[in-house]
């Protein structure tokens, strides 16, 4: 099982002070900046764009998680790739040819993930499992913070880590204290969290308990 990584969602910080909000949480040991890219189509809410991850990349050198909860995701790639995004990660629900989006990824230089929304069986992506740099298990509905965790998706993790033991998993949507332990013992490494780490009253605490959950599962 790879090693754990935790990506505090930037959606919960505050947009006003986004730079400072980056640095104090690669302070307080995130190993990635998990960066909600939504365009009001594939989700009903509209975030960040390439010239904020531009923005961002401008103040810091730490590993730019992007995830792109939008339709026909082959049309900015090209700008991702420009504004510095380190991981490209797609909804396979949003492009009709998944093994040429990954190939147009990491002709850009990027490192190419795929997302699952909950609706979507687990076995869409088996296909790429093998090209992709990881894969986004969503548990909850892409689309707003927030939102309560869907136990029920830990199913497309175990599946996942028993088939590909050594691909980076990971899950988004409301890990805390209290689902970390689900999420770690179904296999996944890559953590993220919005609210329960910016809410926190020491994110760094936050950080290190998310991250402790993973690594007593991987020394079982």
């Amino acid at each position: 099982m790879p090693v754990a990584k935790i990506s505090p969602s930037l959606l919960s910080s505050d947009f006003a002070r986004l730079a400072e909000e980056c640095q104090r949480m690669v302070d307080c040991g995130a190993d990635y900046l998990h960066m909600d890219v939504m365009d009001g189509h594939f989700v009903p809410n509209l975030t960040m764009g390439a010239p904020i991850i531009k923005s961002v990349r401008k103040h810091t050198d730490a590993f730019l998680d992007c995830h792109l909860m939008v339709a026909e995701p082959e049309k900015w790639v090209k700008d991702f790739a420009d504004a510095g995004a380190s991981m490209y990660t797609f909804h396979i629900e949003a492009t009709d040819d998944a093994g040429a989006l990954i190939d147009q990824i990491h002709s850009a230089g990027m490192k190419a993930g795929i997302s699952v929304k909950p609706k979507t069986p687990v076995d869409s992506v088996f296909p790429y499992c093998d090209k992709v740099d990881q894969i986004l298990i969503m548990t909850v509905e892409p689309g707003f913070g927030g939102q309560s965790f869907m136990e029920d998706m830990m199913e497309k993790v175990k599946t996942l880590r028993e088939k590909y033991p050594n691909l980076d998993i990971e899950v988004d949507g409301g890990l805390d204290e209290k689902t970390i332990g689900t999420a770690a013992k179904a296999g996944a490494n890559v953590i993220v969290a919005g609210t329960s780490i910016f809410k926190a009253k020491s994110s760094k605490d936050m950080i290190s308990l998310l991250r402790k959950h993973v690594d007593d599962v991987q020394k079982k």
